[in-house]
Formats: structure tokens, C-alpha cells, sequence
């Protein structure tokens, strides 16, 4: 690769002075002499092309050798950031823009015995935050990232296909309908043909996690010349369901769909796919008719430097996920690596997918935007795992989240509540094409629209209370709860940063954590110092073990907060519950709950005690009370497993300051499937002395049990 000031319509040195070794799939900033880069590289590589087509580079099984001199050969590239162009030999195959989306370009009249390929990468800086042209979402402005970083960069393979006259570049399957004895499919198929034929499409479904029968349906087309679209309807005897881990097997097969002229294989596709039917009924979650409250997060790209990301690191990331009984995970403002869809498919986790907008754009990118969209829900289409389409996150004037003054908060307020075009123009037009496109999955216009009443009905809710001034306090978290509950019918952003562990913030934070190590870690390790001001007094820690401690305490506490309000108002309206966010993807002060190195916060187990089938909780105001003040302590359980939890015993011990037992209660009883919150008992404490309460829950009797304590403040 070679870094550039500007391209040169393919022609540069020949000679190896000025080119570096390059990584691909990779990043350019992965190598040390391009660390700091932004802007334009160009790409070359030799290859000799010794292969006659007798297979194809993906191992598709085809025999394209057998049609002689009509085989056809084609350059693809999976992925690259962001505006690219291909010269094959020389001559130039054109412009494409996107980063997540393939392109191909036909090359068998351009290949000789030894080749050269040359790609022209440009990845500028987004510099106006607020009128941004790029889709590439969290990549190009997020708070989560390293504002220094660059994705440019080839990030998937390129690979030489090579096929008979019609060329079968895109096949995606969608379940219309299911139930024990039948499925109907519908397949949408992406065409190139030579040649006006007849053809034959042959499609094969064969078990991929259980025994059962292959099942091959054989439909007859005529092709014209070119490119052009084809679809139809299958219907699939006595179809395994794919279900989350929590509710059933994620049963899958696999599909080859087969394009014959006459009788030979043209081309063809295979894929993963299982049956399953998602719905949000208002916004209550429904799998092959069964209803389930989804509990989850926010998956951000597993890796800043997405291409090294891998199958493994997305198995370990969805097995943290799975094991903190989360069963969907919301992709966060990107398209992220194949790799993590094939392992929610294999793992039975549901993808909250968005597309790639983060708060505003410029209007110039909506014709490209709407070609995107629709490419996203073809490329995504097929994998059982991805249940909901969002178009953009926040469509609101942020610049830097970390901004609180009051003319940032006003402009995000107007954005917000008044006329915006990228919320009411674009992400309007993008919900209608994508419902178009897919009428199987749920279509959300932006996350975040706050719902208020009499002027308009709110998407999924955003709740940051406790963090953000522009949110509020928890005071006002109450209030919002009383006067607005519909925000709270399906939230998907709430949380706090935290550092990691002791032993991970020393791998990149220095000590003392004086002024020169807090603004490093404030300017490239998304570290919000002076919104944490407002919540803990951190700065008067004596050691980093103990604002690491302080900072996941204080986390601990606005998950728990959160998560009791939303169990506790389970389908009254509340169908979902996706904090902010799961992993880190760099060595970061974040939301996380796991670091980057994968290794679980405290506030990690306090989530998964927190997201429990069966748990006990207790809501009352975490504020401070006046000695002789009553504070009511209602105790709940609840149960969200399909099943009845059978003599489930919840315990209640309350202490005063001292640690002496002020009262007690046990309860035992049956908690229904599905159940919403039951109020077992109620204690009452009416303090006597100022100090620390503390109310101590604990269920037994169930699968997983719980055991956590509540403080009460008293002054």
C-alpha cells in the first residue's frame, strides 16, 4: 500500500520505493509508518492466474470449466472503507461507496497469466460533525471510540469468483410464515446473464443441527440479458424453528441455491438460514408466537480495528452475552463483521441491527443512503438471528456528548422535539424502503424519539438519568416514569462509565492518575471526567484501585436502578431492556459492562444477577431520607422463564446502621411462567438514627439464585 496526497487515476511508481507491506483484511493505521494517517492509500498486488475456472474461490460447487469459452470470471470485494476504485491490468472498473457492501465487477476479458490489481482507498476525517457524507456511523463520530482513528482500510477479502454465462451474485431467504407442519419461504436471488436461457433454479434446504430430511425444490425461469432480479415462493415440510438459547434451539440449515442452464451449474450460493417468525406486538417481543421479554445490549464493533475481529473472539463475546441471560444484542450504529451474525445464528441471539447513521448527516447523502439501506437488508436478510431494522440512532445535533453547556443541550433539544430533517425526511423515506424490502422484521424510523403525548408517539426510549445533564437526575427519572411511562416501553441506551478492573486500567492508564494522565485518558479513551464530577467524587480517591472501585459501584448502581424499574413494568408497557453498551472495543473508560480484553467488570455479574429468569427485587426512592421518615420497601419476584419456578422462597432481612436486624420475613410460593412482578411482602422502615440501612433480598428455590442488598441513606 501507499499513502497518497491525491490519486492518480491508477498509474503510480512501479518500484518498491514508497509502498508498504500491507495487511488485508486490515487497516492502514495498523502499521506503524500509517498510525496517524487519514485520507487516501492505494492498494496493488501481482497474481498469477493459473486456475481454467474449475472451481470457484469460495468453493461454491461449480464446474465452470465446462462451459468452455463462456465461463466468466469476476473481481469481488467484500469489503472496504470507504470510497474505493478497482483497476484491473490497467483499466479502470469504476467507483463504488460503502463500506459494508460487496461489490463485483466482471474481469475474465482482463486477466492474463500475471495480473496486477490496484484499489484506491479513500477514508477522509469527518470534520463537520454536523454534516457528515459518510455512512459508517460509530466509525466516523462516536464517544466510544478513539477520535484518532481511522477505519480505512481493505477490511474483507477480495476474492476471484468465476462462473458459466449467468452469474448468481446475491440469494437471501425470508420465512412468510411457519408453524410445525409447513414453512413458506420467499427467496430473492441477484442475477447477471450473458445471455437471454431458459434456466433452472434448484434449491436444496438440508439440516445443519438436527437429523432430518434434504428437502430440494426445482423452479424453472427464463433469463433475459444483463442484470436483473428473481424471487419466488418455497414451502418447507415439517421445518425445525430456530429459537433464542433462552427459549429453545437455534435450529438452522443450510441452503444451496443452484442456478442450471440445461443441466450444468451455472452458479451458486450457499448460506446458513433458519426458520423463526420475530414480531413486536406494541412493543412486546413475540418468537414463533411465543412472547418473551428481551433482555440485552449494546454491541459495539467487537474490535475499533473491525477486520480482526474473528469467529472465536465473537463466540467468547456472545458466551459472556449468553451467560448474563441476555438473548439479543443491539449492533450499535454499524454493520459489523459476517462473522458475528453466523455466531448469533449458531448461539440463538437476536441482533437489534442499525443501519450505519449516528446523529446528523448532510442531505446530499440520502440518494446514497437509500441505496445502502436496501443493500443492508439483502446482505443481512437470511440470518435467523437478525430480528429488527432501525435506520439511524440519535437523529439529533450532537457534536460531543461530553458538551453539556447550555447552547449544546438547547440545539439538541430543538433537533429533537422540532422539525429534523434527517429524522422526519430521511430516516422517514429509509423505514419505507427497508418495510418494502423486508415485510418479515420490524422496521424502526430512529432509536431514541422521545414519545410525548399529544404531539407524537416515541420509538425505543433512551435513559440517561444519573450520567447526562441533558437527561436529568434520578429525581427526574422518577418524575418521567410517572408522567411519560410510554418511554419505558422499550429502552434501549442507559448506563454510567466505569474503568475496568485494576489490573486491565494499568495496561494503558498511567499512575498517579494526576492531570496529564486524566486528560489523555479524556482525549483518546472516551473518559467523560467532568460528567463524572457530577455523580461520585472520584478525585478525591486516594490510589486508580480506588476510583476503579468508586466508578463500578456507581455503575452497579444506575444498571440496578434501571433494570428494577423495567422488570418491575414487564409488558405494563416494558418489552425490552438493552443497556449501554457490552464490550469495550478499544482499552477505554466506558459503559461496558466486559473490558477489551474480555474480562468482566463487577458490574458485569451484578447484570447478570440483575437480568435473572427468577428474581427479587425492591423499588423505593434512592434518595435521602429524614430520620423518622417511613420508607416503604415492597419485595417482588419475578419469573420471565416459559415455565412455572416452583416453590420460589424469597427472604428479607433488614439492618439498621450497626448491622442489627430491625426485621425479617420469608415467603414461599409458585411463580407462574411469563409472570409480571408479584409483590410477595412489604417491609416498613421508619429510622430512628442517621446512617447506611441496609435491606438484604434473597431467592432460593429457583435455577439461578439471587442475593444482593439495597442501601438506605439516612440523614
Amino acid at each position: 500500500m501507499r499513502p497518497l496526497d491525491m490519486f492518480t487515476q491508477g498509474i503510480y511508481p512501479r518500484g518498491e520505493e514508497g509502498w508498504l507491506a500491507a495487511s488485508v483484511p486490515g487497516h492502514w493505521q495498523q502499521t506503524p509508518d500509517l498510525a496517524a494517517h487519514t485520507g487516501k492509500v492505494a492498494y496493488r498486488c501481482q497474481f498469477s492466474d493459473e486456475r481454467q475456472g474449475a472451481a470457484d474461490a469460495s468453493g461454491w460447487p461449480l464446474a465452470a470449466g465446462r462451459w468452455s469459452d463462456k465461463a466468466r470470471r469476476w473481481l469481488r470485494v467484500n469489503g472496504a472503507f470507504y470510497y474505493s476504485r478497482a483497476y484491473m491490468n490497467g483499466v479502470d472498473l469504476g467507483q463504488h461507496e460503502g463500506y459494508f457492501v460487496p461489490y463485483e465487477r466482471e474481469v475474465g476479458g482482463l486477466l492474463q497469466a500475471d495480473n496486477s490489481l490496484l484499489i484506491e482507498l479513500d477514508c477522509p476525517e469527518e470534520r463537520d460533525k454536523l454534516g457528515k457524507r459518510m455512512i459508517t456511523g460509530v466509525f466516523s463520530h462516536w464517544d466510544c471510540m478513539d477520535p484518532q482513528a481511522n477505519p480505512g482500510g481493505i477490511w474483507l477479502p477480495v476474492e476471484l469468483h468465476a462462473s458459466g454465462p449467468a452469474r448468481l451474485s446475491a440469494a437471501r431467504c425470508l420465512t412468510l410464515a411457519c408453524d410445525e407442519r409447513f414453512a413458506q419461504v420467499r427467496f430473492d436471488l441477484e442475477v447477471d446473464s450473458a445471455e437471454a436461457a431458459p434456466a433452472t433454479l434448484r434449491l436444496t434446504f438440508t439440516p445443519r443441527t438436527f437429523a432430518g430430511e434434504t428437502q430440494v425444490i426445482s423452479q424453472r425461469r427464463t433469463l433475459r440479458a444483463g442484470k436483473q432480479e428473481l424471487g419466488g415462493l418455497v414451502k418447507l415440510r415439517e421445518p425445525q424453528l430456530w429459537w433464542t438459547h433462552d427459549l429453545g434451539r437455534p435450529d438452522m440449515y443450510d441452503v444451496t441455491i443452484e442456478l442450471l442452464l440445461g443441466d450444468i451449474v451455472s452458479d451458486a450460493r450457499s448460506f446458513g438460514f433458519g426458520v423463526r417468525r420475530f414480531e413486536l406486538r406494541g412493543w412486546e417481543a413475540h418468537l414463533n408466537g411465543v412472547r418473551f421479554l428481551v433482555k440485552g445490549n449494546n454491541y459495539p464493533p467487537g474490535d475499533m480495528r473491525i477486520a480482526t475481529m474473528t469467529r472465536a473472539r465473537y463466540d467468547e463475546d456472545i458466551r459472556l452475552a449468553r451467560e448474563c441471560f441476555m438473548n439479543m444484542l443491539r449492533v450499535h450504529a454499524h454493520i459489523d463483521h459476517p462473522a458475528l451474525y453466523e455466531a448469533a445464528d449458531a448461539a440463538g441471539m437476536l441482533i437489534w441491527q442499525d443501519f450505519p447513521l449516528q446523529w446528523l448527516y448532510d442531505s446530499s447523502i440520502l440518494p446514497e443512503a437509500r441505496r445502502q439501506v436496501r443493500e443492508m437488508v439483502h446482505l443481512l436478510g437470511s440470518h435467523p438471528s437478525v430480528a429488527v431494522w432501525c435506520m439511524h440512532n440519535e437523529a439529533v445535533l450532537i457534536k460531543d456528548t461530553a458538551d453539556e453547556s447550555v447552547a449544546a443541550r438547547l440545539l439538541t433539544y430543538a433537533t429533537g422535539f422540532g422539525f429534523n430533517w434527517n429524522r422526519d425526511v430521511m430516516d422517514t423515506q429509509l423505514k419505507a424502503i427497508v418495510q418494502a424490502e423486508d415485510p418479515t422484521r420490524p422496521a424502526i424510523r430512529s432509536s431514541g424519539e422521545a414519545d410525548v403525548p399529544y404531539l407524537r408517539k416515541g420509538t425505543d426510549g433512551h435513559a440517561y438519568f444519573g450520567w447526562y445533564r441533558t437527561y436529568g437526575t434520578i429525581d427526574d427519572a422518577e418524575m418521567m416514569q410517572r408522567r411519560f411511562p410510554a418511554n419505558m416501553s422499550f429502552v434501549t441506551e442507559f448506563g454510567a462509565q466505569s474503568f475496568p478492573n485494576i489490573e486491565s486500567s494499568r495496561r494503558f492508564i498511567r499512575e498517579p492518575l494526576d492531570e496529564g494522565a486524566i486528560a489523555r485518558l479524556s482525549a483518546h479513551h472516551g473518559f467523560q471526567a467532568e460528567i463524572m464530577d457530577h455523580w461520585i467524587p472520584w478525585r478525591q480517591a486516594g490510589s486508580l484501585a480506588e476510583v476503579v472501585d468508586l466508578s463500578q459501584d456507581y455503575q452497579i448502581f444506575i444498571n440496578r436502578y434501571y433494570i428494577d424499574r423495567l422488570r418491575f413494568y414487564k409488558y405494563r408497557p416494558t418489552g425490552g431492556i438493552v443497556p449501554f453498551i457490552f464490550v469495550d472495543p478499544y482499552p477505554a473508560v466506558l459503559w461496558s459492562v466486559v473490558d477489551y480484553w474480555r474480562v468482566p467488570k463487577r458490574s458485569y455479574y451484578a447484570m447478570r444477577m440483575a437480568f435473572s429468569p427468577q428474581y427479587a427485587f425492591c423499588l423505593f426512592h434512592p434518595r435521602t431520607y429524614a430520620v423518622g421518615e417511613a420508607v416503604e420497601l415492597p419485595l417482588y419476584a419475578v419469573n420471565d422463564a416459559q415455565h412455572t419456578a416452583g416453590g420460589a422462597r424469597l427472604a428479607a432481612r433488614l439492618r439498621d446502621p450497626a448491622g442489627a436486624t430491625l426485621a425479617e420475613t420469608a415467603r414461599s410460593r409458585d411463580l407462574p411462567a411469563d409472570c409480571r412482578p408479584i409483590e410477595v411482602d412489604r417491609l416498613r422502615l421508619i429510622p430512628t438514627a442517621p446512617g447506611r440501612y441496609a435491606l438484604e433480598l434473597e431467592l432460593t428455590g429457583v435455577a439461578h439464585e439471587v442475593r444482593q442488598v439495597y442501601e438506605i441513606e439516612v440523614a
